[in-house]
């Protein structure tokens, strides 16, 4: 058996995947530590152990991401190779949303996009907006950074409470697709009476809507109509419903395919295959 790694190291938490020699995918993983390097061998151990996999069954080790600077030589002593992460973003999104040409979104901590073009992939830009701050706004404005319990708060809550929209400021839709229900001004008309729901619908309305917006002019930019949004962010329940009010008003496909919070790391794996 011949198995391809792929390890993508955060800060505290490591996400791993496999391929085996039909390029077929083994569930990936993510395990969280007090540092990198723990993180990164607890991954391993936790990915190997699980899915009975032996040291001799593992041919090559890809890794990327910003704490794979710890990685200094071959792990275990199987070979081990360093990817460019933004390389690592576009080859996952495309492989998970099987498509040639997309923007692929990395939610992070901040957010990253990506041109993909067929096996062009390019880097365009992003935005310091993603996963830190969502838990910095929940944590001053509702005393919590649980993300869980923040995407169950925000789908109960009441946007028209701390929002201004289109409807507040004008009688009639600006444009086909500028309708009245359309954000003016994020957090432009906070109520005394706003609850944490309602607080917590506004602060993941403000994320995702930059995140969707910044995605919209790269689209235009590349000449693309698919989206592919991986990351942690990707997954929750409220992304969903602003993106999907994002592809009603710019007809752009918006992706969330499944895995797709794993999409760097089963990048980082394919790109062994890509040479």
């Amino acid at each position: 058996m011949s198995i391809v790694l792929g390890v993508d190291i955060g800060g505290s938490t490591t996400k791993i995947c496999g391929f085996r020699e039909d390029k077929s995918l083994i569930r990936p993983l993510s395990v969280k530590a007090d540092d990198p390097v723990s993180s990164i061998y607890g991954a391993f151990g936790k990915f190997t152990s699980l899915n009975q996999i032996a040291l001799p069954d593992i041919a090559k080790i890809m890794v990327t991401g910003v704490g794979s600077t710890y990685i200094q030589e071959d792990l275990y002593g199987i070979p081990t190779e360093h990817v460019a992460e933004f390389d690592a973003i576009g080859r996952g999104g495309k492989y998970l949303a099987g498509v040639e040409e997309a923007v692929v979104v990395s939610m992070g901590t901040g957010t990253a996009l990506v041109s993909v073009k067929g096996d062009e992939i390019r880097y365009i830009g992003g935005t310091g907006v993603g996963g830190g701050t969502m838990n910095g706004l929940s944590e001053a404005i509702l005393g919590m950074r649980n993300s869980v319990l923040l995407d169950e708060l925000a789908s109960a809550g009441d946007i028209s409470k701390v929002d201004l929209r289109i409807s507040d400021i004008s009688r009639k839709n600006l444009s086909p697709s500028l309708k009245g229900d359309a954000t003016a001004s994020n957090f432009g008309k906070l109520s005394d009476l706003a609850t944490k729901e309602d607080k917590a619908s506004g602060i993941l309305n403000l994320v995702f809507e930059t995140i969707g917006m910044m995605s919209v002019f790269a689209a235009g930019q590349c000449r693309v109509h698919n989206v592919v949004l991986t990351g942690h962010l990707s997954a929750m329940k409220y992304a969903r419903d602003v993106f999907s009010r994002l592809h009603e008003m710019f007809g752009l496909n918006f992706l969330i395919p499944e895995n797709c919070i794993y999409g760097t790391v089963i990048g980082a794996a394919l790109l062994f295959y890509a040479k």
